[in-house]
Order: C-alpha cells, then structure tokens, then sequence
C-alpha cells in the first residue's frame, strides 16, 4: 500500500480512547479466562465505548483466521490453533462475570478444520445459556453451508449474522474462497433452518457506488435478511486497504431511511457501525 496518500479523516470520525475502571476489569477477566475478542484482534473503533460499558463481541477458535481479506486487520495462517475445549465454559463464566443480557459470538475463519467449527460454535452457545438462561446470544458466523450451519441452529442463538462486506462488484478484497453468493446462501439457509432474526453488514468507503448499495439491500431482502448494518470502513493498518471515501453521516441518514422502505426491521447506519455494535438494541427492534 505504499506510494497511496491515505486520505484526511474528516472532522466526524473520533475514535474514543479506552479509559475507566469498567473498561480495565473487562481486560482482566478476558486476560484471566484466556479469552480472545474481535474488538481487540480487528482492532474496532468503538471498544472503548463497548469496554466502557462492560460488553464485548467474544472471539472463538482462536485469534489466526485462516483466511486473507484485504481490508481485516486479524492475523492469518494456514492452519489456526488447536480448539480449546475449555473456551465453552469459559465463556460462560465470562457472561455470568460481566452480568451480561446479551453475548455476541464470533470467530476466525477455521477452513482447516473438518466442520470449519460449527460445532465449536454450537457447545459455546449451548455453555452459555445452560448457565446463563436469560441471556440472549448472538452469533456472527462464517459462511457455513449445508452439514455445517444445522450444528448452529440446533443449539437456537437468538441471531444469526453473517457478512456480505461489500458490494458485488468490489468481493475480489475478500479472501478467494469467500463470495457474494455463498454470503446470500449461509444467510438464505440460515432462514431455511429456523432462524427468527438474520443480520448482515456492509463496509462503506471502500469505493462502491450508491445504486450499489441499493442494490445489495434488495439482495439481503430477498433472503429474509432482518437486520442491516452500515459503518465506514476505517483502514485499521498499513498493510490493508485505504479509505477510498469518508462516507458524510447524512448519506448514513438517506441509506437508513432507505433500507427501512425496502423492509429491513432495523437498521444500524454510523460511522463507527459494526455487526456487533449496539447488537441488543437491534435485537430489541424485531417482533
């Protein structure tokens, strides 16, 4: 990416820097537990906020993805590390410790692995609401298929979200092995197989166009897709993609209208916007 002058913030992207009690004894439990986290390993521009205010998106299978999107900041390998059998209940204890109503799952991709972790992903669900029972549990999946994401459903997350990223014309910054369709068909299946609440998220600013985006909406629709999720893709490294454009916060305003006329029962449209950020109010918004 060198010899590309990166472009100049503009006056309404602040990220919040770290700070507070709350926000040390949530990196303490996570240190103790040997727990991994997306808002550390993505190196999100809200952890401060979502720190500070004692939750955070759970990472699991690890911290190496074995996939190479151009515009991710987690680590990339071949294979990822052994699975730890023990995470499950770790987890749990760790939304029990933080007095959580609502947990976000997430994880690196696990292409090494026989069930690329559906499984894994459903005894972490299935730990938490044993001991946590009132908690609602959200899960952003790889793009399992079929013989995979039925693991997942079968231990009944409240949500299930999965990422498009971007438009279709720009996937080529996504890993090869991922695409637009396989995206629209883990989300179409996971509606197939019983899930009351599917979301998907697209970065902004990496150089789509407006009837682009528009377009993708009506893609997302046209498999059940509830939630939808827009932020400003924010280079997180020098070795990852640069900003093609700041997105202004009243175009954010137009695309959430929008969304909402085309049916999506919410719609999460911010800078700072992440599939996780503000999950539970967006769960809230579904009947």
């Amino acid at each position: 990416m060198s010899g590309i002058t990166p472009l100049r913030k503009p006056e309404w992207i602040r990220v919040r820097v770290p700070a507070g009690e709350t926000w040390q004894q949530v990196r303490a439990m996570l240190e103790r537990r040997s727990l991994h986290t997306v808002c550390d390993e993505a190196r999100c521009p809200n952890k401060g906020e979502c720190w500070g205010a004692g939750t955070a998106t759970f990472m699991i299978l690890g911290d190496t993805c074995t996939r190479g999107c151009r515009f991710c900041a987690v680590a990339t390998g071949k294979t990822g590390q052994p699975v730890l059998p023990e995470e499950a209940e770790q987890l749990a204890l760790a939304v029990q410790e933080l007095e959580l109503k609502y947990a976000v799952l997430t994880s690196v991709d696990r292409d090494d692995l026989p069930d690329r972790g559906a499984h894994h992903f459903a005894r972490c669900i299935q730990a938490i609401k044993h001991l946590n029972p009132a908690v609602r549990v959200e899960v952003l999946i790889p793009d399992f298929r079929e013989g995979e994401l039925e693991a997942v459903m079968d231990a009944k997350p409240d949500v299930v979200a999965h990422n498009i990223e971007t438009v279709p014309s720009l996937q080529h910054i996504r890993d090869r092995r991922a695409s637009y369709e396989k995206s629209l068909h883990t989300l179409r299946l996971a509606k197939q197989l019983g899930a009351g609440v599917t979301k998907s998220s697209i970065l902004l600013g990496l150089g789509e166009q407006v009837d682009e985006v528009l377009a993708a909406m009506e893609d997302l629709r046209s498999v059940g897709v509830d939630v939808l999720v827009l932020g400003q893709y924010l280079q997180p490294g020098p070795q990852q993609l640069p900003v093609v454009e700041y997105i202004h916060p009243d175009q954010f305003k137009t695309y959430a209208k929008i969304g909402r006329e085309k049916g999506f029962s919410t719609v999460v449209a911010s800078p700072f916007a992440r599939t996780s950020y503000h999950a539970q109010e967006a769960w809230e918004g579904n009947p």
